[in-house]
């Protein structure tokens, strides 16, 4: 049984009574099309946070660290067993950077799993990548390559991160300039789900990444080694 765009917009209004968590919602990652418009599911939830954005961005409240956000500890050692392919792959892109590796268009990889709790109350997430190019910091949401999720959930977990982290101290702590621009932004593999979808005709959802400034980069393993792309 599908869904009218009446459904899914009820979906976003209830939604929207705790915007943090709008990115977790089940209907973010609806494939297929609605029964009346044949629009998208996800075209649909982009037109909506399109209409509603000041209510989604002010709606995310900033947590603030009192530890670093530089985690001691963090020095790309992972175990076989380590349980989530996204870290080990994130942790892998670290090392390279750190053997010297500079990634196109977004410099060096600083950090991997950055925590935004402050307490183990707090609900939120992990900052799967910290890249740095000089002058911008990029908050980069991975996801495997076999993911299923869709682009519309990386632009707004990536984003909901951006917004609740502390931006002055995230730099301060990993000793950035205060005046580097902070974005965040997909990353994901080359030829997999949320790349075809920017293949697709989806005007909201790329309309909704230019008013979050929020920009995809593509991954692609070469013998080897990964290598970062625009497109």
């Amino acid at each position: 049984m599908g869904y009218s765009t009446c459904d899914i917009l009820e979906k976003c209004k209830t939604a929207f009574d705790d915007v943090k968590t709008f990115y977790k919602k089940p209907f973010i990652n609806y494939g297929g099309r609605t029964s009346d418009t044949g629009m998208f599911y996800t075209e649909v939830v982009a037109e909506f946070l399109c209409d509603h954005l000041n209510a989604f961005v002010n709606g995310i409240p900033q947590i603030t660290r009192n530890a670093s956000y530089q985690t001691e500890g963090h020095n790309g050692i992972f175990h076989a067993d380590t349980p989530r392919e996204e870290e080990r792959i994130a942790m892998e892109m670290f090392n390279q950077s750190k053997s010297g590796m500079r990634y196109d268009y977004i410099g060096d990889m600083i950090d991997y799993q950055t925590p935004l709790k402050n307490k183990r109350t707090d609900e939120s997430g992990k900052i799967d990548l910290l890249a740095y190019d000089g002058s911008t910091l990029y908050i980069l949401e991975l996801k495997k390559p076999d993911s299923d999720e869709s682009m519309l959930r990386c632009v707004l977990e990536g984003y909901t991160y951006l917004r609740t982290a502390n931006l002055q101290k995230l730099l301060s702590d990993f000793g950035l300039p205060a005046d580097t621009v902070v974005k965040a932004c997909p990353f994901v593999f080359r030829n997999r789900e949320q790349h075809k979808e920017m293949m697709q005709e989806r005007p909201n959802l790329k309309r909704l990444m230019e008013l979050l400034d929020s920009k995809p980069y593509y991954i692609t393993k070469i013998d080897g080694k990964y290598v970062v792309t625009e497109d």
